[in-house]
Parts: C-alpha cells; structure tokens; sequence
C-alpha cells in the first residue's frame, strides 16, 4: 500500500521554527585538590568513590560529601558553599578531582609537590586538566572553580639567569645547582657558546641566589641568576583551564598585608581570575577558630545569586553577606566615601575585600554582620573587568551554541534556515534585554562578512551584538546651595503678605481705610 494516501489529506508539519532556548549551566562548582576521607566510610569505599584524578559529581549535601573529611580543604569548601545558599535553595552541584599528597623529606618540597599534582598535566588529564573533560566524563562542566588553601603562596624560586660569559666549543652542556635536586635548567647552545639558561624549574623556597654549575664538552661558561618570589603556580594554570570551556575561578590571596596582596595579584592577570582578601575565621570541631579560605564562602554567594535570578550569571556578588563565619582572618578598614583607606585601595587593584558592618556608622558598608565587597576580576582589558560580563557574555555564547547546533547538519542552508538561525540568536538576546540582562542588541545577516563561496560550502557570518548592563558601583552626589527656593520662600511670604492686606480691607479694619 503508497505511504501517502490516494485520495485525502497529508500533514507535513514544518520544524524550521526558531528553536527554543537551550541555556548554558553556568553555577556547578568545581575544586581540586587532596583530601582525605570522614569517619563514615572505609578507606577502600572511600577510593572507589574518589579516584585519584578522576572528576567526580554530586550535590553539596549528599553521601559523596558526607564523605569527604570535614576538616579538609575541600570538607570546608562544601560547609561554605551550603552556608551561602538562599532561600529554598538545598544543594550545589560539585565537581571534585582528588589529587595526591606531594611526598617528600622536605615539608616545604611536599607542600610544592602537592600543588604539581594539583596543576596536573594537559596531557594526562590530571589535576585542574581534568576540567575540561568533565563534558565527556560526568555530562556538565564547572564554571564556578576554587581550589581553597592552594592559591596564595608564591614559591621563591630562580627568577632570572645572566650569562656572564658564553664559553667556546660547546656541542652538549648541562646546569646543576649543588644539592638541589627540584631546579631544572636547560642550556641553550648556538655557535659552540651557551647564549641562555632556560629555566624549566625554579625550585621551592630559595631565599639566596644559589651557585649554577655548567658541564659540557666546552670551557668557560658561567652565569648568576637572582631570586624572587614567583606566581602562584595553581594560579598560573588556571589561567589556560578556564579558557578552554569558559569558566572562572575564586582564587584567595596571601591575607596577611596590604601590600602582600597587592605584590601577589601583580604577579598575574586574566579576565577568569577573581581574588578575594583575607580569609576567615571560623570555629572548628576542636573547639578553636582557625583561619579558612574564603574563596569557597565567595563560591557560596555566586551559587546563591545565579538562583536568585533562574541561573543566569549576570549579576554581580558585591555587597553579600558572607553567613557561617566569625570574622575576617585581620580587619580592612571600608569607607564608602574616603578612597585612602585599604579597602578602597585593594579594590582598586582589583582585589575584592571581607569588611564587617557597623551599626551607626553612616560610611560602612551595612549595619552588621561580614559583607562582601569586589566587582572585577584581574584582566586588563577594561570593558572586560567586571567579572558578571565575563559571565554574561560566557552564559550567551554557550546558549547560542548549544541551541544552534539543532539546526547542524539537518537543514539544508537555505533562506529559511539562515532566518530560522538569526531569529533563533535575536529571541535569546531579546530574552536576556527583558530578564535586565543586557541593555540592548542587533542581530543580523552580516553582508560584508557573506559571500556566495562561503554559501555554497555551507558557512554563513552572523553579527551578534550586546551590550551588558555595568554594575552600580559609584555615585557622586552634586550638593549645592538653590537660590530658587529662597526665591519662591520670598514670593511666597509676599503673597501672604498681600492677602491678609486683602483681607482686612474687606473688613473695614485697615488703618487708612476710606472714612476713618
């Protein structure tokens, strides 16, 4: 029998419609990190659960973080987190790699080891580098990433190398430092001399410049190096993570001095790192407060406001309070009209800032309680600086992507299909104008950018534009006398004046009033 009927009706609907929105997951927080396990499980359940290396996903409140030592790092990022969490709100969703303990003789060398796991490798997949498989591994990628109590010390290490003299008649060449096993140096041979040193491992913990010695088949090279404390190593990997799937991290300062901070964050810069000064105080299951990170706690509030508005990322986590905690790791003074202060001076290196509230103090930030302050991640760029368009932007072209890709490979590229796509991009855009996303945005057919080469291998341009609206971060108020307003009091006056003369005329009561 034909598949279409002889005589009657055949409907064909047509799905060449604008696809409905596909939004990006912008809130599922990842860390990294080594952590050992709670009393609730057995070391063998405890490794099955958590693979070394290998990501792992779950919610903030479930058996996989009842499971993990509370006392850890990552056992206090998972309390932070819950503590920020908003109304009707139960859970985060994680994603944890566990990475080994660095081992060695030297307490000072294992802790730098442990950061090397931390970093992992892009080739094995190890470490942060576990991230951008979590698509294929777990089905979703964190976007929210802190790695508590790993991000800021900085190691002091060999910071520069001089050749003092190349030598003559080198084919092969070694560097060594007596004694120091952990730095790694390269010499660089052109024409028989050694013309540099490339430093492929500072080393850990070098308060003097050491002595390097140079072997080889030649004679005469010699060199000095300086020391200097260098970027923070898990800091400078995050950097190239976070780029390849579109996500930020909170990253914590030293937290002792101003000036500390500011030398720290100067070491580094991205659009995709937010730090945040100093840590917290928190009460433990001891008994005694300790100092805690307070990236997590920031984490928390990102989750918290992501919520609050059906997780799209566009606003910022600035004037939050921060719940759960008993004070900053040290007090930084806050004015919100005195920019000579250390509060005001950290943000304007880009730093955002703990400061505690004052009840009836007219210049704090709040009335009580710990409140966060910062609005800029550390990239240069300043269009780009505020870490919500960072996001925004990410949340947008993600949505375009995975809504678009309905139309890959399905459709022949036709009139209709092109519309389809750019009605497709306006009404997410347009979406996003509604919701107070963005301020405004065009879409269309750009064509200068199309022509009929690209057409026929299937490859159309489409301009998309947007513009983010900018956080409130600063008013000034022009107070001024108003000399209108003696004016009106004066005109006002003259007329009463007028009218009670008025009015005793009427009555015969005035003084000079005719026939008296």
């Amino acid at each position: 029998m034909a598949s279409q009927p002889y005589f009657g009706f055949t409907f064909i609907r047509d799905p060449l419609e604008p696809a409905p929105p596909s939004n990006a997951v912008m809130s599922i927080v990842g860390m990294a990190g080594p952590f050992g396990k709670s009393t609730k499980v057995a070391q063998e359940v405890f490794d099955d659960m958590f693979p070394i290396d290998e990501p792992v996903m779950f919610n903030s409140t479930d058996r996989f973080a009842a499971a993990i030592d509370p006392d850890s790092y990552i056992g206090d990022a998972l309390n932070a987190i819950n503590a920020q969490l908003g109304r009707m709100e139960f859970s985060a969703r994680v994603i944890v790699v566990r990475t080994d303990l660095g081992v060695d003789a030297n307490p000072d060398v294992a802790f730098w080891k442990t950061m090397a796991n931390i970093c992992g490798s892009s080739v094995d997949r190890t470490g942060l580098w576990a991230f951008p498989h979590c698509g294929a591994k777990v089905g979703a990628y964190p976007r929210l990433v802190c790695i508590p109590g790993y991000t800021s010390q900085r190691p002091s290490g060999i910071d520069s190398i001089t050749m003092t003299n190349e030598g003559t008649g080198y084919t092969t060449a070694t560097a060594t430092v007596s004694g120091n096993s952990d730095i790694a140096l390269t010499p660089v041979i052109q024409d028989g001399k050694i013309v540099d040193i490339e430093i492929v491992h500072p080393g850990f913990e070098l308060t003097d410049p050491p002595t390097i010695v140079i072997t080889g088949d030649g004679t005469g090279a010699a060199c000095t190096c300086t020391v200097d404390d260098l970027a923070n190593p898990v800091c400078v990997t995050l950097e190239s993570v976070l780029n390849s799937y579109l996500g930020v991290a909170i990253i914590d300062s030293p937290g002792t001095t101003e000036q500390a901070a500011i030398d720290w964050r100067e070491s580094m810069q991205s659009p995709r790192l937010i730090p945040v000064e100093p840590a917290v105080k928190l009460l433990g299951s001891d008994g005694y407060v300790h100092n805690k990170p307070l990236s997590p706690r920031i984490v928390g509030v990102a989750v918290r406001r992501d919520f609050e508005y059906e997780g799209r990322p566009f606003r910022s986590w600035a004037n939050q309070p921060i719940y759960g905690i008993v004070g900053p790791s040290r007090p930084i003074e806050f004015n919100l009209t005195d920019g000579a202060v250390e509060g005001q001076d950290l943000l304007y290196h880009q730093i955002g800032v703990l400061v505690r509230g004052e009840s009836g103090d007219d210049f704090a930030i709040a009335d009580g309680g710990f409140v966060y302050v910062g609005v800029d991640n550390i990239g240069e760029e300043a269009i780009w600086q505020q870490y919500h368009k960072v996001r925004g932007r990410d949340f947008v072209e993600l949505t375009v992507l995975r809504t678009l890709r309905y139309y890959l490979g399905r459709y022949n590229l036709t009139t209709q299909t092109i519309q389809a796509v750019i009605n497709t991009v306006g009404n997410i855009l347009n979406i996003a104008q509604a919701k107070g996303d963005i301020l405004g945005y065009l879409v269309r057919f750009d064509k200068d950018q199309n022509n009929p080469d690209d057409l026929r291998q299937g490859k159309i341009y489409v301009d998309m534009r947007f513009e983010e609206a900018a956080v409130f971060r600063l008013a000034t108020i022009m107070s001024r006398p108003h000399r209108p307003a003696l004016e009106e009091t004066i005109a006002t006056l003259t007329a009463s004046v007028v009218l009670s003369e008025t009015s005793s005329s009427a009555t015969g009561l005035l003084p000079n009033a005719v026939g008296a």
